[in-house]
Parts: structure tokens; C-alpha cells; sequence
């Protein structure tokens, strides 16, 4: 396992590979954006990355640092200022089937069953009618909900209907899987189980995924890189990439080394957002 950082305030994280060559690129990626005060606050400045074919990603840093705008701005839901955020070497202009982005809220319609809202997406994708059914049975079963394709939403567990989001944005099959703190309103077992699926799922699909949390054990359970991004406006200031092998183990001594060094990292940042935040407040002595 290894670790990289910078005092600098941008680490350009582009693991040795040629633009054309990455499933997703940023190049110098700046975003600003304005309060409904008129404020403008930059949330990401000067950000470069490379996530390689099938490389698993997560993203951590404190609360402001600009992760999720950095997931929408691959996911083509936003536009940067200035800089470039590229798919294959082509410019993101707009979302497309190629990505499928996972939410904390899973999204579901509540007038559909947990069948129909997967197979709702399949349509969207141009699955004929006739391969519909199957496609989605096939994905429920890789998340655990091949008993339950009749249930409303509401008569799921949250964890349960987080896993029938998985299964559509799977059955998709995009290239890209984008996930902004998909299991953070989960109680700790809940979260577990679904960070156990995910994993198997994830191994047999292969799919790019850039994956958005404050979780520090669970970033270093799934990724194969985990990057931390500053207090606001966010930049890459350390990257951690861990090499070992899966299925993982919550018990491995050395994935604990890891979540320490991490946890280390992020308070300092953490503490940088908590002093910025205090001397930014008026003086009322």
C-alpha cells in the first residue's frame, strides 16, 4: 500500500497514462458557484485526475470540499469554469447511459415495484420488452432482492432499496458508475452488508467507478485509490493506493493501518475547514 502527498495546494493525480488511454480525465478543473446571497464560493480549484478502466476511486474530504461537485461534473450534470473534464478523450458535455450515478436518497418510483423500476430503466436503455423481465431478475439477484421484485418501495427496508438502486444502475451495464454517498443514511449493519454486496457485485462487473464518502474504513475497504480533497475550494492534496487483494476483510490489520493514516490526514483537513470557517465569522465581543 502506498501513499502520496503535497503540502502544494493541487496534486495532480494522473497515474502515468496518456489522456486517451483513461476512462475519465480531469484537466485543471476549477468550478465556482453563487449563494443565493450573490456570494460567489469556489468549491473546487485546479483539480487533475485519471481514473483508469475499471479502477475503483473514492473520494474523501471534509464537508465543503467540493466531492460532489466534482461527481457532477463527470456525471455531465454541471459544467466546469475552467479546465476540462474528458470520457475515453471526449469532453463531457451532458449526462449519458454511459454513467449511472448512485444518490444517498435511492430515487425509486413509489408507484413502481422494485422489478419495474429496474425494468423502467432498461426501457429508457432500449432493452426490448420480451428481455426486460429477465434482465431485471438477473440484476435483483445479484443484490439479494430476488425474493422481493413485487414490493412496493415503501415496503422495503432503506438498505433494500438502496440495493434495487444498485441493481438498476447495473443493469444499464454503463461504463461508468458514480456514486455520491450511496450508503450514508444506513445504519452501521445495513451499511456493512451493502459494502459486502458491493464488493462482489463490483468484482465481477469491473465497471470505473468513482465512489463519494466521509467513511474512511469504508473508502479503503472498496477502492483500489482513495483521494483526499482539501478544505474549500477543494484540490487533491494526497492520494493512498491500497493493494490489498479482494474479497476484502473489515479484520485486515493492514487495511487498518491505512484507515489511521487517512483519518490522520483528513482531521488536519478537517481542522483547516473548522479555522477558515471561525475567522470568517464577525467579531461580536
Amino acid at each position: 500500500m502506498s501513499a502520496t502527498g503535497s503540502s502544494a495546494r493541487s496534486l495532480r493525480l494522473i497515474p502515468g497514462s496518456s489522456r486517451a488511454s483513461a476512462k475519465l480525465s480531469l484537466r485543471g478543473v476549477s468550478k465556482t458557484y453563487r449563494q443565493e446571497s450573490g456570494e460567489l464560493v469556489q468549491a473546487i480549484d485546479d483539480v487533475s485526475l485519471d481514473v483508469e478502466p475499471g479502477e475503483f476511486v473514492c473520494l474523501i474530504g471534509p464537508t465543503g470540499s467540493g466531492k460532489s461537485t466534482l461527481l457532477n461534473l463527470v456525471a455531465g450534470l454541471d459544467r466546469p469554469d475552467r479546465g476540462e473534464v474528458l470520457m475515453d478523450g471526449h469532453r463531457i458535455e451532458h449526462p449519458g447511459p454511459d454513467r449511472a450515478v448512485l444518490f444517498q436518497e435511492p430515487a425509486l418510483f413509489p408507484w413502481m415495484s422494485v422489478r419495474a423500476n429496474v425494468e423502467f430503466a432498461l426501457e429508457l436503455s432500449g432493452v426490448s420488452k420480451a428481455e426486460r423481465r429477465e434482465q431485471a431478475m438477473h440484476w435483483l439477484s445479484k443484490v439479494h432482492l430476488a425474493d422481493f421484485p413485487n414490493a412496493q418501495p415503501h415496503e422495503i427496508s432503506p438498505g433494500m432499496r438502496q440495493r434495487a438502486a444498485l441493481a438498476r444502475a447495473l443493469a444499464c451495464q454503463p461504463d461508468v458508475l458514480l456514486a455520491d454517498e450511496p450508503f450514508g443514511a444506513l445504519d452501521a449493519q445495513s451499511r456493512e452488508i451493502l459494502q459486502h454486496e458491493l464488493q462482489t457485485v463490483w468484482l465481477e462487473t469491473r465497471n470505473t467507478f468513482v465512489f463519494v464518502t466521509h467513511n474512511v474504513r469504508e473508502a479503503v475497504f472498496l477502492a483500489d485509490r482513495v483521494v483526499l480533497m482539501s478544505a474549500r475550494p477543494g484540490t487533491l492534496v494526497a492520494e493512498h493506493r491500497i493493494s490489498s487483494p479482494r474479497p476484502r476483510a473489515f479484520e485486515d490489520v493492514l487495511l487498518a493501518k491505512v484507515v489511521v493514516d487517512i483519518h490522520d490526514h483528513l482531521l488536519k483537513e478537517v481542522d483547516r475547514t473548522v479555522s477558515a470557517e471561525s475567522n470568517a465569522q464577525p467579531d461580536l465581543a
